[in-house]
C-alpha cells in the first residue's frame, strides 16, 4: 500500500506543479520556488513529516522536499545551538544535494556538447 500511497501523493505534487505552468500561466522558476516555499511552510506548521509518513518517497522525492529539508534542518540546528544553529542547520542538511547537483551537471557539460 505504501507504493500506492508515494505515487498517489507524488502524482499530486507535480499535477499542482503542472497546473501552475499551464492554467496558472507561471514560470517554471516560480512553480519551483512556490514548490520549495510550499514545502517550507508545511514543515514549519508540521504537517510535513506526517506527509512523509504516509506516503514516503512520494513526498521526499519531489522539489516540496527540499523546503522541508531547509526548516527542518534549521528548525532542528536551532533547537540544539541556538540562533546560529538556523543557518548551519539550513546548509548541513542540503549540502550534499546541492553538492551533488554541481558536480554531476560539471560532469554532464564536460561530456556532453550542447545543442544551439
Amino acid at each position: 500500500m505504501i507504493f500506492v500511497n508515494a505515487f498517489i501523493v507524488g502524482g499530486l505534487i507535480c499535477v499542482i506543479g503542472q497546473l501552475m505552468l499551464d492554467v496558472g500561466k507561471l514560470t517554471p522558476a516560480h512553480t519551483l520556488s512556490t514548490l520549495v516555499v510550499s514545502g517550507a511552510i508545511l514543515d514549519g506548521i508540521g504537517l510535513y513529516e506526517p506527509l512523509i509518513d504516509f506516503a514516503g518517497a512520494g513526498a521526499t522525492v519531489p522539489i516540496t522536499s527540499f523546503g522541508n529539508s531547509l526548516v527542518h534542518g534549521a528548525i532542528t540546528e536551532a533547537k540544539s545551538t541556538g540562533l546560529i544553529g538556523i543557518l548551519t542547520g539550513i546548509f548541513e542538511v542540503t549540502s550534499a544535494g546541492i553538492s551533488s547537483a554541481i558536480i554531476f551537471s560539471f560532469i554532464a557539460a564536460l561530456l556532453f556538447k550542447p545543442k544551439g
